[in-house]
């Protein structure tokens, strides 16, 4: 079953055409990689997802439910690019406040936020403030937000933003054990050499149109995901 789905989507801003008539399938299970270039309509087509944007034709659904129906974000998580909270708090409150806000609460709550920090590597942070933290620890506890959540699908807008090289491969492989625990983990991204490392599926936004969607081994063959990149969007 498709966890994603979206058919026709087409949105537009005044006269601009972002995105024209998109179809899109993504996977349950699988790492999907939504590819593009600036202004390609992929971040539209997200808040579109998540329905902080209707759009003017078109539909989108979340497992099955219409994406206007709040009740199909009941199991889904989102990071934004630039993840923020209020500084004053510390890395376990903001673990605190996204537990609770996914109705864990109690020993569980205690029990599961030592384990995600750990998992993430940023145990020793727990007690530091917000505004205390680097952007990598930042980006760290954003991604811990979303696995302490326990969704079965997290949508990531550059995940990889402001992690260091040791921060990417912790984050790749934390991807592929979400993936084998049966999450579908789905990435915005511009950083082609990452993704082609973990993704399952890949789809080329242009200019609002979808160019090329698929397995990614299938679809760039004997070349790299950036020539196949390149190539697509250029050609």
């Amino acid at each position: 079953m498709n966890i994603i789905q979206s058919q026709g989507v087409t949105k537009l801003y005044g006269r601009k055409k972002v995105l024209d008539r998109v179809d899109l399938c993504v996977e349950r299970g699988k790492i999907f990689a939504l590819l593009g270039p600036n202004g390609a309509g992929k971040t539209t087509l997200v808040k579109i997802m998540l329905d902080l944007v209707r759009p003017d034709s078109g539909s989108v659904s979340i497992a099955g439910v219409d994406s206007r129906n709040r009740l199909c974000r009941s199991n889904l998580a989102y990071m934004p690019e630039k993840f923020a909270f209020f500084p004053y708090y510390t890395a376990a409150n903001v673990m605190s406040f996204y537990g609770r806000m996914h109705g864990i609460r109690g020993a569980e709550l205690h029990n599961r936020t030592a384990e995600v920090l750990e998992r993430l590597d940023i145990a020793a942070i727990s007690r530091q403030r917000v505004r205390t933290l680097s952007k990598g620890q930042m980006q760290r506890l954003g991604i811990a937000g979303l696995v302490l959540s326990g969704a079965d699908l997290m949508i990531f807008d550059e995940p990889f933003s402001g992690l260091d090289p040791i921060g990417i491969r912790d984050i790749k492989k934390l991807f592929l054990e979400l993936r084998d625990e049966g999450k579908t983990i789905f990435i915005n991204s511009h950083i082609l050499s990452e993704v082609e490392q973990v993704g399952d599926q890949i789809a080329i936004l242009h200019e609002g149109v979808c160019l090329a969607q698929g397995p990614l081994n299938e679809l760039k063959g004997e070349n790299n995901l950036e020539d196949f990149f390149y190539n697509t969007v250029k050609g």
